[in-house]
C-alpha cells in the first residue's frame, strides 16, 4: 500500500466527519430526523474510511462493506421517510 492511500483515505474520513457534523447541526436547529440520518450515515462513513486507513487491509473485507450497507440503508430510510409525510 503506497503512502498516498492511507493519506486519501483520512481526507475523505474528515470530510465525510465534517460533513457529518454540518448535519448534525442542522438537525439540533430543526429537530427534524432526516438530519439526524444523514449525520449517522456520514459518521459511519467516516468511521469506515478510518479504520481502513488505520487497519491497512483491503476493501474486500465484508465488514466495510456491511458498514456502508448501513449507512446508505441510513439515507434511503430518511428519504423515505422525508415522502411519507
Amino acid at each position: 500500500m503506497t503512502v498516498l492511500v492511507p493519506f486519501l483515505l483520512g481526507a475523505i474520513s474528515l470530510a465525510c466527519l465534517i460533513v457529518a457534523l454540518f448535519f448534525l447541526r442542522f438537525w439540533r436547529t430543526t429537530r427534524d430526523p432526516f438530519f439526524i440520518y444523514f449525520a449517522l450515515s456520514f459518521a459511519l462513513e467516516a468511521v469506515s474510511r478510518a479504520a481502513l486507513a488505520f487497519l491497512q487491509v483491503g476493501e474486500q473485507n465484508p465488514v466495510f462493506y456491511g458498514l456502508r450497507v448501513i449507512a446508505y440503508g441510513l439515507i434511503i430510510v430518511a428519504i423515505w421517510q422525508k415522502n411519507r409525510r
